[in-house]
């Protein structure tokens, strides 16, 4: 038995949000020592230069990041990044602290390898985000990028969004090396309708306001897996057309079909397995109609899904529930097999996996 094992066995009788608030309070406490990150990085794999990607006029040191949604006020970048992975997204954050809805939000769908969640966005606000990141030294913890998913206040309308996001937005400007907009959270009330042109169009005119003022940064958007045909289309031809520097395809569905779990009724965004396939479907559309990157996220649990979503024009990948599920050592795995295949191949980088080979 794995040393995980031994742990999930502990952590999976708790509540789950009990358990994710003791696993935080670990890795937050790792995070603020000299020798926390340092000891587990005994969970990385060995560096692999053939995994790096250049992209954003970022390097990241291989393809896989964490989700947002695990870090959600930045407490534990250096001890997640030292356990492997290329990019850790911090976030969702908002530019009002809230505390997100009412419990129980959080719920395992252990039948399905799944996750439901209605968090709400619960977090500390931008600024202490944005306090506590400025005191990193970056130069002396593993070299994951940092990224920032940045979502609406619960207490502000929907027509005063663009204001709200730019409130966020400008306090992680500096702090991040690349941000996220996350306007497809189904557990906001209102929020997906910003995934619509008129609406998604003022966001993207304070990114541009902001790039102008503050200066470059990548600022990618996470699209919901929900939307119709058309829908999506309009989205992309958006983003492509208003200088989005990426998507981020996808967050949680509420769609609920095939589940086995008692808890499948629950109100909130599903992760896990059951989101493989139409995640990997979003991806496909996606890239048949843009060259924008992509970050493919949605069940991706093993080598095999990963590869799939890089054969099928990803640029950069995450996860989140295989990490709840099969703990730090699933980096060192995915990590591992896309090597093997590259051995396999002949291939000198992981660029030459994807579509746009």
């Amino acid at each position: 038995m794995s040393l995980y094992q031994a742990a999930r066995g502990v952590l999976f009788r708790m509540d789950p949000e009990r358990a994710h608030d003791v696993v935080m309070g670990g890795l937050s406490l790792a995070s603020r020592t000299f020798l926390g990150p340092r000891l587990l990085g005994a969970f990385a794999p060995p560096p692999d230069p053939r995994l790096a990607v250049d992209l954003f006029g970022l390097r990241f040191p291989n393809p896989l990041g964490l989700a947002a949604g695990l870090d959600k006020d930045g407490t534990a970048f250096p001890a997640l990044a030292a356990l492997g992975f290329g990019a850790v997204e911090l976030g969702t954050v908002t530019a009002t602290p809230q505390p997100g809805n009412d419990r129980p939000r959080l719920f395992r769908l252990l039948e399905d390898d799944a996750l439901i969640n209605r968090m709400g966005f619960n977090n500390e606000g931008a600024a202490a985000m944005a306090a506590r990141l400025a005191r990193l030294q970056r130069s002396t913890m593993p070299t994951a990028v940092l990224g920032v998913n940045v979502g609406k206040s619960r207490v502000v309308d929907l027509t005063a969004a663009a204001a709200d996001y730019r409130l966020a937005l400008t306090a992680v400007w500096n702090v991040a090396d690349y941000l996220v907009l996350n306007v497809s959270s189904p557990n906001t009330p209102g929020l997906r309708a910003l995934q619509h042109s008129a609406q998604l169009l003022g966001l993207l005119e304070v990114v541009a306001e902001l790039r102008s003022r503050l200066g470059p940064k990548p600022v990618l958007l996470k699209v919901a897996p929900d939307l119709t045909d058309s829908e999506l289309a309009n989205l992309v031809d958006a983003a492509s057309a208003n200088g989005v520097s990426g998507l981020v395809a996808t967050n949680t569905t509420v769609a609920r079909a095939g589940l086995a779990s008692p808890y499948q009724a629950e109100a909130g965004g599903l992760s896990g397995r059951p989101l493989a396939q139409r995640a990997l479907g979003v991806l496909k559309s996606i890239r048949s109609r843009t060259d924008l990157p992509i970050v493919a996220v949605g069940g991706i649990f093993d080598a095999d899904g990963a590869l799939a979503r890089l054969e099928a024009g990803a640029d950069l990948l995450q996860l989140y529930t295989a990490f709840i599920y099969r703990g730090p050592g699933v980096v060192r795995e995915i990590l591992e097999g896309i090597s093997a295949e590259l051995d396999r191949r002949g291939l000198d980088s992981v660029r030459g996996l994807g579509r746009r080979a």
